[in-house]
């Protein structure tokens, strides 16, 4: 019997022993015939005349500094689509992060607009790909797959010095799930600015066996002209000085080419697996002080290691007569991948002025 994991329209008419499960505001714990039974929460106000089921808890309130717990689930199952919209001013301060099977250290830990590829939430900006949508407005929706074996939890952190309200929905199956099946990562890295003649790390300190499956990137460029040439390299299984895997240019990799440019003008544009979302608005092209949003996903194309795994980018544009001038820019990004438990614990995050989009 399909158990339903990895569905998609060639598996749509296949049956399945698969249990479908929701968590939200609405029903904390995702119980069988248990949602829409509040009788105080967010909306009770509103509700006041109508009582219980009419949209009595549809948002949480996340406290300054608090870290909540959105999702706690036992078993073996599988997450398959998880949306959020929350209001807050200051982008970066709320931190998504995930746990499988009990670990203490998780597996996911983002800024939640960057974990959905979407780093300035105050931009109203959309996203249209595979795995993750951004829709209007911050309605983000990542349908990556993420399954475990005996327990997930996700929780909210919010590091802004408000209350934030935040909707939410975790859709879930209990299903049995294969044992070739590898565990979800995202990782959030942030330099600014990347020092002289250093390349920028997407990942490092990967030991496992998986497959990297996406890059999100946010970048802000400091100076005048194109800041697109340098190449991504993947160091696979114990690869040293070189790699094995390396690009030909940042904007070849984000599957564009030419500076993405027609005319004198960006391009934006949203692919099934690649994509480069939003630039800010400054006058002309080639102009320092612009931030630009891209993503690649490797759902066709993974990148499969068997022990280890390091991703770096460079940062590279031009100086006069005609070389190439290493950047001083304002990186971050998301990794994505697929990997064997126990993984690594991540390095700290930035802290909250590290975080913080200017």
């Amino acid at each position: 019997m399909f158990n339903g994991i990895c569905s998609g329209l060639s598996d749509i008419t296949r049956l399945s022993d698969a249990k479908s499960r929701s968590i939200s505001a609405e029903n904390f714990g995702g119980e069988k015939g248990k949602a829409g039974m509040a009788t105080e929460g967010f909306g009770a106000n509103a509700a006041r005349e109508l009582g219980q089921g009419w949209k009595v808890s549809p948002a949480i309130f996340v406290k300054p500094g608090e870290e909540r717990t959105i999702a706690d689930i036992d078993g073996m199952g599988a997450i398959k689509h998880i949306w959020m919209t929350e209001g807050s001013p200051r982008p970066r301060l709320l931190i998504i992060r995930i746990y499988w099977e009990g670990n203490e250290y998780p597996s996911v830990e983002c800024p939640l607009g960057d974990f959905f590829a979407t780093a300035d939430t105050s931009v109203h900006n959309t996203l249209t790909s595979i795995p993750v949508c951004v829709n209007p407005r911050r309605g983000l929706n990542s349908y990556w797959e993420m399954p475990f074996r005996k327990h997930c939890r996700i929780t909210i952190q919010n590091l802004w010095s408000n209350d934030i309200v935040l909707f939410y929905q975790v859709d879930y199956v209990l299903t049995t799930i294969p044992e070739d099946c590898a565990y979800f990562h995202a990782q959030f890295r942030r330099v600014n600015p990347v020092s002289y003649k250093d390349v920028y790390t997407i990942l490092d300190g990967v030991k496992g066996k998986g497959q990297y499956v996406g890059t999100y990137m946010y970048w802000g460029v400091n100076n005048n002209g194109w800041w697109g040439e340098g190449e991504i390299k993947f160091y696979l299984d114990g690869d040293k000085e070189f790699p094995t895997i390396c690009g030909t240019g940042t904007e070849d990799y984000f599957c564009g080419a030419f500076d993405f440019d027609v005319g004198n003008k960006y391009i934006e544009f949203n692919s099934p697996y690649a994509g480069l979302s939003y630039v800010s608005k400054q006058d002309g092209c080639y102009k320092a002080n612009q931030r630009f949003s891209l993503y690649r996903w490797h759902i066709t194309d993974p990148i499969y290691f068997a022990e280890d795994l390091k991703i770096t980018i460079q940062a590279l544009g031009w100086r006069s007569e005609g070389r190439y001038l290493p950047l001083q820019d304002d990186i971050s990004s998301v990794a994505y991948w697929y990997q064997t438990l126990p993984s690594e614990q991540f390095p700290k995050l930035p802290d909250i002025n590290g975080l913080e989009i200017i």
